[in-house]
């Protein structure tokens, strides 16, 4: 399947899931630094990176904002650690948005082996 959008990312897709969750998981919470910095992180894995980065339209610059998300999402699931262990989300939630983010890395990865792939085969 060829990817003409960035909206045609799993990972775009999964990664805006979490950070729907995240913001209405945290919609109430009182820590104003907190919520803006995993929601941050958040967006910053869909939006500043493998949805810009697509757009640059060069597999270099593209490969470089996922190695990039995939950073963030790292973000996220440590902010996610601590949520849970601060009760800001509740547990079972909790655990489950970390696995989401353990797999959106893991697609991140995956996407960067392919366009490496793609390189020694032309």
């Amino acid at each position: 399947m060829k990817i003409e959008r960035f909206e045609d990312i799993l990972a775009w897709q999964k990664a805006k899931e979490v950070t729907k969750k995240i913001y209405i998981l945290l919609a109430q919470t009182k820590d104003y630094g907190f919520k803006d910095q995993i929601q941050r992180a958040a967006v910053s894995v869909m939006n500043n990176n493998v949805a810009e980065g697509f757009e640059r339209r060069s597999d270099k610059e593209f490969k470089h904002f996922l190695f990039v998300a995939k950073g963030s999402c790292g973000e996220v699931r440590s902010m996610l650690i601590l949520a849970k262990e601060l009760d800001y989300i509740k547990s079972d939630i909790c655990d489950d948005l970390i696995l989401e983010t353990e797999k959106i890395s893991k697609m991140l990865s995956n996407f960067i082996k392919v366009l490496d792939e793609s390189k020694r085969t032309l």
